[in-house]
């Protein structure tokens, strides 16, 4: 049987919630984490069976340190902690992080609740670092008030764009996650004018058409994260929620991107924060700045439900004979090769 990917590509929710812990240094903390990862995809059925229309998920990331303590060698390939970015007054921070987990659902109510049964697992073995609770608003909008996401892949381009083929073949069927929590100036941007929004943007307000390339800046978001290597777009899949607190005039996105090489959106975030070239920043950045940032490796399905096994019998799980159905590159590498953004695909 083939390996199976965690829900890596589920479709976009209404309702997620996002959970990050690290796990405490007691003697059997590193036993019960792997407990509860081997115990994830029964966790999920029970609590989603109360309304299987709702379309409860879970996906499970593991941070480079963590993975050292569970599972031991090897590693995944790609997996290291999140590096911090830094230009002039702008900064893509390194924040704490073992575990992330990506609760998704077309309803609030069934997030909570397998939070609630996630940290009551955990309770005594890890200790919480953030929990954001997003929501999809109006017509899949950020609060800046344009829609998140237009790019992403979809089927089969989504699965190829985000899961691990033969370049890392022990831990084919994973993928890598980054996370950022970016809290917004609102006050600024709505101070600006529909058209400058549009140009930092790269794209129309109210439509969501991309803007033509004699117009766009080359320093408009949409711009500076499209990557081209060897005149072929590299693909990530976001899926951003809102998040806020009114009464405190806090007003933010959560951005997770998954991609089957971390390269892929460590560049998109360097050519944000540092610019393309250096000095052509995003200006978003202006009215938008990141307090968390982690990286996590999302470990297939198949070898999460390995995880109570003693860490050898969790490395030895997947093997190069069972790939999941996602083909690689011809090749068997990534294909990206150095990544070198490329404006004249934008």
């Amino acid at each position: 049987m083939g390996i199976v990917p965690q829900a890596v590509t589920a479709p976009l929710s209404r309702a997620a919630i996002f959970l990050v812990v690290t796990i405490k240094a007691g003697p059997n903390d590193s036993a019960l984490v792997r407990s509860l990862c081997a115990d994830m995809a029964t966790l999920v059925r029970a609590v989603g069976f109360r309304d299987i229309e709702a379309s409860l998920s879970c996906v499970v990331g593991i941070g480079a340190e963590a993975w050292d303590r569970l599972f031991g060698q090897p590693r995944p390939a790609e997996l290291h902690s999140f590096r911090e970015i830094r230009s002039g007054a702008r900064l893509a921070v390194s924040t704490p992080g073992d575990l992330l987990f990506h609760i998704r659902a077309r309803r609030m109510d069934l997030c909570f609740e397998l939070a609630t049964q996630i940290m009551g697992r955990l309770a005594t073995t890890a200790s919480p670092i953030d929990e954001v609770h997003g929501f999809r608003y109006f017509d899949d909008r950020d609060l800046f008030g344009f829609v998140d996401g237009t790019e992403n892949p979809n089927g089969d381009a989504a699965a190829d764009a985000t899961l691990i083929g033969e370049e890392d073949g022990r831990f084919a069927g994973g993928s890598y996650v980054i996370v950022q929590k970016y809290l917004h100036d609102l006050g600024g941007w709505n101070a600006l004018s529909t058209e400058a929004q549009e140009l930092i943007i790269g794209r129309k307000k109210l439509s969501d058409i991309e803007l033509d390339d004699s117009i766009k800046p080359t320093s408009a978001h949409s711009a500076l994260t499209t990557i081209v290597d060897n005149g072929k777009e590299i693909k990530i899949l976001r899926d951003n929620m809102p998040f806020g607190n009114a009464s405190r005039g806090e007003f933010g996105t959560y951005f997770i991107g998954y991609s089957r090489s971390p390269r892929t959106i460590e560049l998109m975030l360097e050519n944000m924060f540092v610019g393309r070239p250096p000095g052509n920043y995003d200006r978003l950045l202006d009215f938008s700045r990141a307090i968390t940032g982690n990286l996590f490796f999302v470990p297939s399905a198949t070898l999460l439900e390995a995880a109570a096994d003693e860490p050898t019998a969790v490395a030895a799980s997947t093997s190069t004979a069972n790939l999941p159905a996602t083909p690689p590159m011809p090749d068997g590498t990534l294909g990206i090769g150095s990544l070198k953004g490329d404006t004249r695909h934008e």
